[in-house]
């Protein structure tokens, strides 16, 4: 029997003893056994801890090793077998690279659903999208940090396997700078979605005015963003444009001032215009919708006495601010009607004179017989 174990050790294959190679063999099945209870283990004291906390952080630690790869932790169980053989100092720098891809790729992975599960997060506690909803320009951010994931990973896996990446990255940059001119228009728009995105200057449902255009934001995409106008069509806009004029956003308003104008008869007296401006901030007062901001007779118009009102609506909504706004003309028709008091309306007066007696002349009797007219020469024939 001891012959046997001695001959079986005495074997070789590629160079390795059969005794080496089954201890390497026992290391990496121990070592995928370990990786596998520890992670099981982490994974269940965080779910408790999450569970019980309503920090954000822990979850998405538990979702990022969620997705720890099995292959990635054979292929590290075997490579950690592989440190127990007697290898030659080419096969040792293999393992090494080895050593080096897959725990690059490993983090990729982690960094990779990290960005997934933080832009969730972020858009569901500022939009209030379920995780099934994410809108087109989160969708773009991701996109854009997992390309510059993917592409420092497989920058980096190139440098460790020997390869002179410093040209590879110069032909790169020109080949980026070309393609970022013949597309410069496309781009400004995906940038232009990014900003709205990062930024949010308005969301989708909000009311908007931008230059004459107003109306509701109904989708806000990678290159164009569509309003529904008042009107009722839809304006399709870029998001360059969009972005480069002045933008109003009604719906974040917490109350809207409107300025309206009436006149009044010059007929009225100065103890009745007086009573006007206490008159309409008492009817403002009274609507428990509308705050008071101020009342003044303007100006002395050309066929009436000009007043100006400002009031404030409490709701932001422009249907709220309308159904205001009746309320206050019928009412304030109402207490004009009973003050006596009547709207101007434009008006001109005509004054007829006497022009002949003005410029000293007298027109001629009807029966006098004017000259005859003189006649020029005779033309030709």
């Amino acid at each position: 029997m001891t012959d046997e174990l001695n001959h079986f050790g005495s074997m070789e294959v590629f160079g390795l003893s059969l005794t080496n190679i089954a201890l390497a063999t026992a290391v990496a099945l121990l070592s995928y056994l370990a990786m596998s209870v520890a992670l099981r283990v982490a994974l269940g004291r965080l779910e408790k801890i999450a569970g019980h906390t309503a920090n954000k952080i822990d979850d998405l630690v538990v979702q990022v090793l969620r997705h720890t790869s099995r292959w990635l932790m054979l292929v590290a169980a075997l490579l950690i077998g592989l440190g127990m053989l007697d290898l030659s100092d080419r096969w040792s720098a293999r393992v090494g690279q080895l050593w080096f891809v897959a725990l690059a790729l490993q983090l990729g992975i982690w960094l990779n659903r990290g960005i997934a599960v933080a832009l969730r997060h972020y858009e569901e506690r500022h939009h209030g999208f379920s995780s099934s909803q994410v809108s087109a320009s989160g969708t773009l951010l991701s996109w854009f940090l997992r390309l510059v994931l993917w592409a420092v990973f497989v920058l980096a896996v190139l440098s460790n396997l020997g390869v002179n990446i410093t040209a590879f990255v110069a032909s790169l940059g020109i080949g980026g700078v070309a393609v970022a001119l013949a597309v410069q228009n496309i781009l400004g728009d995906l940038f232009a979605s990014l900003s709205i995105a990062v930024d949010k200057p308005f969301e989708t449902g909000d009311f908007i005015g931008v230059g004459e255009i107003e109306g509701t934001v109904q989708y806000v995409g990678l290159k164009t963003t569509r309003i529904q106008s008042i009107s009722g069509e839809q304006i399709i806009m870029s998001n360059t444009d969009l972005l480069k004029q002045v933008l109003k956003n009604y719906r974040r308003m917490d109350e809207r001032r409107a300025v309206f104008k009436f006149g009044l008869t010059y007929d009225i007296t100065a103890d009745e215009a007086e009573q006007i401006a206490p008159m309409v901030k008492r009817v403002i007062e009274e609507d428990d919708k509308l705050r008071f901001g101020r009342a003044h007779l303007k100006a002395f118009g050309d066929s009436s006495l000009d007043y100006e009102v400002v009031y404030f609506v409490k709701e932001p909504g422009y249907d709220a601010y309308m159904d205001a706004q009746q309320r206050l003309n019928i009412r304030l028709m109402r207490e004009l009607a009973a003050m006596g008091v009547e709207f101007a309306f434009p008006t001109r007066t005509v004054i007829v004179s006497n022009l002949d007696r003005l410029a000293g002349t007298q027109a001629a009797p009807a029966n006098e017989e004017m000259p005859p007219a003189r006649r020029g020469p005779r033309a030709a024939s």
